[in-house]
This record gives structure tokens, C-alpha cells and sequence, in this order.
């Protein structure tokens, strides 16, 4: 090669490489499974996140998959992660956390850390939210969407049965007495408005879980291999919940659905609500009268489960992958980035430090009214939550179906449950 065309082919490539550095490097993209239906304002709030992140962190892109029920989105993510397509992220419930892990499809968040602030993250959260995100030493899943049932309460309607609206039920013997003030009939007998309603679709575990917290039992032991249905505490708790409608006539007979107890509040069909403080925000926008929110009526004590949706890294993921999954995930716990999405959304903000923002004092001095499910989290327990835990849950609700429609006593219900539930569980033990 003549020396001028070999000077030539230097100074090319050292402008190849060059222009090669100068070039901003390839983002690294994350699809973020999310557990809602599309459209609605939770999505665009999701996506304005997602947004602002990618404006605060330019090497990464967001792309969020809106991934149908929670239901959906475990199945679309095991699915997913079978063929070989797995999201990087989701967010799926926490008690899916027994589930991923037999399934192998998620990685320990532990094993992703390295910086010492990183492990002082990890110990921000309340420890009731991360009940049901850790296991055998190990954090597998970080609280987002957490939240508590809340009981909500029409404060008109207490005011025209003679109740001080300002005072809710603090016991199951009070929730009966006032239950009876606030139901109403029509000439004909027909219930119009009924004192309490407690919903048994979607979710009637969860539900029913507060009742045996509040009386005093578990329905499950920490491992995820026992479940303790037919124990004569649990029997008691559904019986009462049986006793609001069929005995007592102040709950909806049968089936109550999950979607339209909100729309009920709102049209004065149903006084008091027990729902999750996830639907504080649709409540307080669409109820046309005063409301108020209030910690769950006592049994033998107080009590609720923690539930809601966690973040979850699968493991099919680079390690630059999953390193920008922990900087979104931090990211979008950060006390400012915590209260901004309990604010928009109802949920309740999952870190102490969250509470101590500018914007969170300044919101709770106009709306105090979140600071209910935080309070209460100091009775909170975990989320029922076992291997195999959606046939597990199936055959509780089952159970509890089956005894509020009447077509079995609590104790048969309870008892069935619990001999299909053995039966699945038997293999863990």
C-alpha cells in the first residue's frame, strides 16, 4: 500500500471511531408490565411517569405494557416468561410472591444491590408492606401499590338516622346496631339503602381476612405451606359476616360485587362501605356528599391485611437490565415520587419518610383522611399468601361463596376449603 493511502485508511477509521464515541449510546429499554385495563387515569398517570423518568434518566426507556386485572398480569407474565418474552418489570400482587418464585421467573432484589444506600433503601419501608414481599432471608418483591380496606362512611346518612356523623362504628357489636339505623325500606319492605356492604367478589379473601384479624386468627402460617380455614376463630368470623345479611338485614344477601360498591356509595344504596383506600381518590371525586374514612369496626381487635401490587425484576434480564430496573424502581420510591402517586391515586404511600414531604403535609392539612390507612397499618397483617397461592385462594373463595349464598354452613365451607387447600399444599410440607 502506498504510504499516502495508508495514512489515508488511519486518519478513516480514526474518524470512524470518533464519530463513534461522539454518538450518544443505545438506550436501554424496559417493558414495564402494568396491572390495569387500558385507558383511564391510573394509565396516564403511569405513563407521565414513565415520562419524567425517561426525562431524568436518559440512558433508559420505559415502555409500559398495561397488562389487563392483577389476574391478567401474572398469567400474561408466566406465559410470557415460558416463550421466552418476559418483561424486564411489573408489577404484580404481592402474595404472587410464593408463586414467582416456584415458578423461578423472578430474581431476588438483594442479589441486585451493591451500594450501601441501596441496602438502606431496602429498609425504608414499612415492615407491614414487607411482610409480603420477603421469604427465607430474601426481598423478592418492593411495595408501589400498597394499601389496607378502609371503611367509608356517608356522614348525611348518619345525620338522618339520629348518628353523630362524625363518629363511625368501632366495634362488630356497634357495626350491627348502627347498621340497623342507616338501613332503609320502602313502603313495600324493599331495602333502598343498606346500613353496611361488604364486597365478595374480585376479592372475597381479602375481604374476609379482615374479619379473622379481627378476630384474632391468622389464616396462614409464614412459610406459605399451612392455611389455617377451618380453625373455630375463622368459622366465627364468616359467621358474623353470614349473620350482617341473613340474620341482622343490614348487608346485601348473596354475592356482593367487588366494581359496583363504590357506585353504590355514591347512589345511597349501601351507608358504609368496607373497600380498599386505593379507591380514596375515585371516592372522594364522585361521592356528592360529605364522607368519611375510618380504621375497620373491631372484633376481638383491630385488623386488616396489607394488600396491593409490588414491583418484581424477572430474571431473563442482562445485568444492565436489571440495574436500570433498580434505578427506576428507587426512583419511583423516593419520598417525593411516593407521595406524588399516593396523592393522584388513593394508595398509601409506602415509606415513613414519604409522610414528612412539603406535599404530603400540605395535601393532609386540606385532606387528613389518608392518614387513616397509615395509622392502621400498626394492626395490619400479611396478605393471605401461599405456594400455589391462586388455587389456594380459590378454594377459600369458594368456601366463602358457598356460605353467603347459603348453600353451605360457614363451618361445611370452611372445613371444604381447608381439605382442598391441604391437598394442595401437601407437597410443601
Amino acid at each position: 500500500m502506498k504510504p499516502w493511502k495508508h495514512s489515508l485508511c488511519r486518519l478513516t477509521g480514526a474518524l470512524i471511531a470518533a464519530a463513534a464515541m461522539s454518538l450518544p449510546a443505545a438506550a436501554q429499554e424496559l417493558s414495564f408490565y402494568y396491572p390495569v385495563a387500558v385507558g383511564g387515569p391510573v394509565t396516564r398517570i403511569i405513563d407521565e411517569m414513565a415520562a419524567d423518568f425517561e426525562k431524568e434518566n436518559p440512558g433508559i426507556k420505559i415502555k409500559p405494557v398495561y397488562a389487563g386485572s392483577y389476574q391478567d398480569t401474572v398469567t400474561k407474565v408466566l406465559t410470557a416468561a415460558k416463550g421466552g418474552d418476559a418483561p424486564h418489570i411489573a408489577v404484580m400482587l404481592s402474595t404472587d410472591m410464593y408463586t414467582l418464585i416456584d415458578e423461578g421467573v423472578v430474581v431476588a432484589i438483594d442479589d441486585l444491590l451493591k451500594a450501601p444506600e441501596d441496602k438502606a433503601w431496602l429498609n425504608s419501608f414499612y415492615p407491614g408492606f414487607m411482610q409480603n414481599s420477603q421469604t427465607g432471608g430474601k426481598t423478592w418483591g418492593i411495595p408501589f401499590q400498597r394499601s389496607t380496606i378502609v371503611m367509608y362512611w356517608n356522614k348525611e346518612l348518619f345525620k338522618q338516622a339520629g348518628l353523630d356523623p362524625q363518629r363511625p362504628p368501632q366495634n362488630w357489636n356497634e357495626l350491627v346496631e348502627f347498621g340497623k339505623k342507616l338501613t332503609q325500606r320502602d313502603a313495600a319492605g324493599n331495602v333502598s339503602t343498606y346500613g353496611v356492604q361488604v364486597p365478595s367478589s374480585g376479592f372475597p379473601y381479602w375481604l374476609f381476612q379482615a374479619f379473622t384479624t379481627q378476630n384474632g386468627v391468622e389464616l396462614m402460617n409464614p412459610a406459605g405451606t399451612q392455611t389455617y380455614f377451618d380453625k373455630p376463630e375463622v368459622v366465627q368470623a364468616l359467621q358474623y359476616w353470614v349473620d350482617l345479611s341473613r340474620k341482622h338485614q343490614i348487608h346485601p344477601a348473596g354475592v356482593v360485587e367487588w366494581g359496583t360498591t363504590p357506585k353504590d356509595f355514591f347512589e345511597r344504596k349501601a351507608a358504609m362501605i368496607w373497600t380498599t383506600t386505593g379507591n380514596l381518590t375515585n371516592i372522594r371525586t364522585n361521592a356528592k356528599f360529605d364522607f368519611g374514612v375510618a380504621m375497620l369496626p373491631a372484633g376481638k381487635q383491630r385488623g386488616t391485611p396489607t394488600g396491593g401490587g409490588n414491583f418484581y425484576v424477572l430474571n431473563k434480564t442482562t445485568p444492565a437490565e436489571r440495574d436500570a430496573a433498580v434505578k427506576f424502581m428507587k426512583w419511583a420510591t423516593t419520598p417525593e415520587r411516593a407521595t406524588k402517586w399516593a396523592i393522584a391515586t388513593g394508595y398509601v404511600s409506602v415509606t415513613p419518610a414519604s409522610w414528612e414531604t412539603d406535599a404530603m403535609k400540605k395535601y393532609l392539612a386540606e385532606f387528613p383522611a389518608p392518614t387513616v390507612a397509615r395509622d392502621q397499618l400498626k394492626y395490619a397483617k400479611a396478605e393471605l399468601s401461599t405456594h400455589e397461592n391462586q388455587r389456594v385462594t380459590k378454594a377459600l373463595n369458594d368456601g366463602l361463596q358457598a356460605a353467603l349464598t347459603g348453600s353451605k354452613t360457614p363451618e361445611a365451607a370452611m372445613r371444604d376449603a381447608q381439605r382442598e387447600a391441604d391437598r394442595i399444599l401437601r407437597s410443601y410440607r
